[in-house]
């Protein structure tokens, strides 16, 4: 071999081509706009109030549509707008393609659509099919069983029983909040199923006719201009048509609680995967015929996550839900007592779950839970979940309020107006309540933070509104807003959408996310770090790091700091020597191993130039 090659070849060698250590590296490639895109939930009644009635609505939205094109999210979705008797707050839904006045109307929903898409912004909308209200005109067709509307409700008509002017209900199931699910008609003289408050009629969808009207909800909905649909308790829609008795569960001994019964004939049935699938052809046929980027389906279903995984895609390759909501962070990341390795498990557990092809979503709060900093065990905590959210390649979604660490404010049973809660014996209720995480927006400290200028609110403002709003959080040097809006500035770049990474446990304490661009050793290596406990803790990333093939695997310079840290951005760190303060959270990046990889190559170059010249 000539001189020149080996000088040359040596040189080569200074930059590091070694393999990936183990099978611990995954890989995601993102090209929808979804699949890049970080959400937001906006909870309307509590966001803004535009005209001074204490209630929040479509104006007060469209008003502040710059906030969240500020945060850096992609698209915002809607908890449920469409014209409603409130017995709860939305849900039962009076008319599909109607407003709710009290929100606004439709052409104040077409100006919130039309700002959005300038500011760049995606519209979701929450569909809501298992039910629609009692004061809807299908209910009273069906009630009064005028022709063709017989069947759009599960009507039943009871079991003979000790009263003989009254039938039983049909069988032992009981609603979502407390009692039975069955309630009485006389008019028609049937009981109808309402798995939620008995003001929410459970539609029928064994009627085809049932099931082409809310598609046709749909259309009317992508006509306005929507980019998809977060479609609500997905998972209810179909029920035993037998009708048979639930087994008890063992967990309640209260009959009439939700809980006593183990759900195996009103929930995850078969034929609701297939509706999905259905709903997805929907949103697909609609991009065919009108053109634009792809409208997409998030379903919500409390449920396992072998189930979770049939709503992605069957077998023979049908598409349903690009996002079946992964509520993990939810259910199983909720106390103060998860260690390092409970964070793995839960976070491993669903993208072992996610299948080939598809992308991870990451859901970190809502309006039916308490929030993150409340449920996690302080404020504190509300950086390190959003950092673990944010860090992990996948869409994210944050409930509005999360991203400036509001917490629940505990309401009295006066105060309190949610039906999950005030349909429960008042001993019990504050175990049910939603109405903690629904309280009015904090904006600034002026009076009721911002949210109205009306006196009283529909729900009391938190207490802390003083200083925790989004106007103190801006005007600060570092807050929780500002950690919000620097991870979504990190998941900006490609190699974010387009990576490698792992998760790691280090020690009892510390949790790590580690993620790379698609090329080792060219793209930056950024490492997620959070100390899950109250006493500091000291890691070494060096081994990790060389999975990577990053050349600077001796330093690591700070890209975010929790709130709670004393580290600012750009202070250089050993990879061997991190020391993490109680409940730190650090966002760490490589010496830009691209940079240097470049700097080799043509310090490469000149030296083969050069030792040609000589020889």
């Amino acid at each position: 071999m000539p001189r020149v090659y080996r000088t040359a070849c040596a040189l080569l060698l200074l930059y590091p081509v070694c393999s990936i250590l183990g099978q611990s590296l995954r890989s995601l490639t993102a090209t929808e706009w979804w699949q890049k895109s970080g959400f937001y939930q906006i909870y309307p009644r509590s966001f803004k109030d535009s005209n001074g009635d204490g209630i929040g609505d479509l104006n007060g939205i469209t008003q502040k549509l710059p906030y969240l094109q500020s945060l850096g999210v992609k698209a915002f979705w809607l908890s449920p707008i469409y014209k409603s008797p409130m017995a709860d707050f939305g849900y039962d839904i009076a008319d599909f393609r109607d407003i709710q006045p009290e929100y606004g109307t439709l052409k104040d929903f077409e100006a919130l659509v039309t700002e959005a898409k300038r500011l760049g912004l995606k519209v979701i909308l929450d569909f809501v099919p298992n039910h629609s209200s009692d004061e809807h005109e299908w209910f009273v067709k069906s009630e009064n069983r005028v022709a063709g509307y017989e069947d759009y409700y599960v009507w039943h008509d009871g079991i003979p029983g000790s009263n003989l002017d009254q039938n039983d209900p049909p069988n032992n199931w009981v609603e979502n909040f407390y009692g039975s699910a069955w309630k009485w008609s006389e008019k028609r003289r049937q009981y109808y199923l309402h798995q939620f408050h008995y003001k929410q009629p459970d539609l029928n969808y064994r009627n085809p006719n049932v099931v082409e009207e809310m598609k046709n909800i749909l259309r009317f909905w992508l006509d306005k201009g929507v980019d998809g649909f977060r479609i609500d308790a997905v998972n209810w829609l179909f029920e035993d048509s037998n009708f048979q008795d639930e087994p008890v569960s063992g967990s309640s001994n209260d009959p009439l609680l939700y809980e006593y019964l183990n759900h195996i004939y009103t929930q995850d049935l078969p034929e609701t995967v297939d509706m999905v699938y259905q709903w997805r052809a929907v949103m697909d046929e609609y991009k065919l015929q009108h053109g634009g980027d792809t409208r997409v389906i998030m379903t919500e279903a409390w449920t396992d996550l072998s189930t979770l995984k049939t709503y992605f895609q069957d077998e023979n390759g049908r598409q349903g839900s690009q996002m079946p909501f992964n509520f993990q962070l939810i259910l199983r990341l909720d106390s103060t007592k998860n260690k390092a390795s409970d964070f793995k498990m839960v976070i491993d557990s669903w993208l072992d779950t996610v299948p080939n092809e598809h992308t991870p979503n990451w859901v970190l709060g809502n309006h039916d839970r308490r929030r993150v900093a409340s449920r996690m065990g302080g404020e504190h905590m509300a950086d390190i979940m959003e950092m673990v959210q944010l860090s992990i390649p996948g869409v994210s979604v944050t409930y509005q309020g999360e991203e400036i660490g509001m917490t629940d404010y505990e309401l009295t049973w006066a105060e309190t107006v949610d039906p999950a809660a005030c349909l429960r014996p008042q001993e019990i209720f504050q175990q049910y309540t939603r109405d903690p995480a629904r309280t009015p927006f904090q904006w600034d400290n002026s009076s009721n933070a911002g949210f109205t200028n009306y006196s009283k609110p529909w729900l009391p403002v938190s207490p802390s509104y003083t200083t925790v709003n989004v106007e103190v959080e801006e005007q600060a040097s570092w807050s929780h807003l500002k950690v919000f809006k620097a991870l979504m500035q990190l998941r900006e770049s490609d190699d974010f959408h387009n990576c490698h990474y792992q998760t790691a446990v280090l020690g009892n304490n510390v949790f790590a996310i580690l993620r790379s661009g698609p090329d080792l050793g060219k793209s930056e290596v950024f490492v997620t770090v959070v100390n899950l406990s109250n006493s500091t803790s000291t890691v070494n990333l060096a081994d990790l790091l060389a999975q990577y093939k990053t050349l600077s695997q001796d330093k690591l310079a700070v890209a975010v700091q929790s709130v709670s840290s004393k580290r600012i951005k750009g202070d250089k760190i050993a990879s061997n020597d991190v020391v993490l303060q109680p409940y730190e959270g650090l966002v760490l990046r490589s010496i830009s191993s691209g940079i240097f990889a470049k700097f080799y190559l043509i310090i490469f170059s000149v030296i083969i130039t050069i030792t040609a010249g000589i020889m």
